[in-house]
């Protein structure tokens, strides 16, 4: 499975929400905020629909790859059209720097990320 991700993201986002902490394995997810036009995937991602803390409804669908079972986005539905690409997955991460962390509520104590412009307790 390939896909490509055309034009300029929105932002480069850290999540440090618990959902993200369990989805990747770790302190945080590292995102491409875009539109869900940029992406286009060869191949078919598999679908896990996430609910909120109080089981309030789906509110992102994370899209994964059925071989290997990477994340490889996840469709923001509260921002219809707006989706987070897990940078991980990026042939080349060289270059990508992020400017914004949300959900520092949930961070881990240990993390500091100093040279983050923007933090915010929540999304």
């Amino acid at each position: 499975m390939r896909y490509e991700f055309s034009g300029d993201p929105i932002a480069v986002v850290v999540c440090h929400c618990e959902h993200c902490q369990r989805q990747g394995g770790g302190a945080f997810s590292l995102n491409l905020i875009g539109l869900e036009s940029q992406l286009s995937v060869d191949g078919t991602l598999q679908n896990y629909q996430e609910t909120g803390e109080n089981d309030d409804g789906v509110y992102v669908n994370r899209r994964f790859c059925g071989s290997c079972g990477s994340p490889i986005v996840s469709e923001l539905l509260q921002t219809e059209g707006v989706i987070a690409l897990k940078v991980g997955t990026l042939d080349d991460r060289s270059d990508i720097t992020p400017a914004v962390e949300v959900w520092c509520v949930d961070k881990q104590p240990w993390v500091d990320l100093a040279d983050i412009a923007v933090s915010m307790d929540r999304e």
